[in-house]
């Protein structure tokens, strides 16, 4: 398989998952109203999620370079890194992104951004100092990918997704709490068939809605590997960054769960650091196992 045509089958899977998501949506949306009798807590719970998502999406690269500690980049003085991003960028066709400098040992990088004119990118001192030119520029091809390929759109629709979800199911517990249900139809609301489909429908969904926004994650992860071989017109640059980054036995000083999904490595200990990759356990990871990330890549036809 060409490179191309593995980038166009990670494009095919990620927007089948996407339906999939606007399918699983529209369900519990449906259940809840069909239970309640009430379009207008669907119809409330979306213009909440959508705004919170808005927010996010404008101001989630301030958010999160703020938490992780960095600091902008002088062209004058990191000459070496900000020439490097700015070659890859020309490459590219890309805007040179905003470069950052986090103070940390561990070896690792992000991207953040709401689209290619409005980007950051950000380095560890561990990474810059730890690894080579070729292995700096593979982690610099694979964020600006990132960048390029617009994944944090994707991960935006998939968090307002996760998000409307959450804030259904939660809505719909608090009624029954407080004794909701159909008024208008005694008929339906007495049967309880449709009362057992509804509430295992409403238990499996954030589990489902979860699991896919990690599919959809890893999805994305393959496919800036991918691209940055292209980029870079060496993946094996990229395959010894991430064997490098995974086997540091330092952890991130500044960094949580809501944004490990992000860093080129998982930052966090766990199964998905020490690559321990059961059936199950690659379900519940936010990046694929570094072991198929690398085969993957020292398998890549560039030509």
């Amino acid at each position: 398989m060409t490179l191309y045509q593995h980038q166009a089958n990670n494009k095919r899977r990620t927007w089948l998952l996407m339906m999939i998501f606007l399918i699983l949506v529209i369900g519990v949306g449906y259940a809840i109203s069909w239970y309640f009798d009430s379009p207008g807590i669907l119809i409330a719970a979306v213009i909440f999620s959508v705004v919170s998502s808005f927010v996010s999406y404008w101001w989630s690269d301030k958010i999160v370079l703020s938490m992780a500690g960095a600091r902008l980049v002088d062209p004058n003085v990191d000459k070496e890194i900000y020439r490097l991003v700015e070659n890859l960028c020309i490459t590219a066709g890309l805007s040179v992104p905003k470069i950052y400098i986090i103070e940390d040992d561990a070896p690792n990088a992000f991207a953040t951004g709401r689209n290619p004119e409005h980007a950051a990118i950000a380095f560890t001192t561990g990474l810059l100092r730890r690894l080579d030119k070729v292995e700096v520029e593979g982690v610099a091809a694979h964020e600006l990918s990132h960048i390029g390929n617009y994944d944090i759109l994707i991960s935006t629709i998939a968090t307002v997704l996760v998000g409307v979800i959450i804030i259904m199911i939660d809505w719909f517990s608090r009624g029954l709490v407080w004794g909701g249900g159909r008024r208008s139809d005694d008929s339906k609301s007495s049967n309880p068939l449709g009362l057992i489909l509804v509430i295992v429908l409403l238990i499996l969904a954030p589990l489902a809605a979860q699991l896919m926004q990690l599919a959809i994650s890893r999805k994305r992860e393959y496919l800036a590997d991918s691209s940055a071989g292209l980029l870079t017109r060496y993946p094996e640059g990229l395959a010894r960054a991430l064997e490098k980054i995974s086997v540091a036995p330092q952890n991130l000083k500044r960094v949580n769960a809501a944004t490990a999904h992000m860093y080129i490595v998982t930052p966090l200990q766990g199964d998905e650091k020490k690559n321990k990759t059961s059936a199950f356990s690659k379900l519940l990871m936010t990046h694929p196992p570094i072991e198929e990330r690398v085969a993957r890549l020292r398998n890549l036809d560039i030509n």
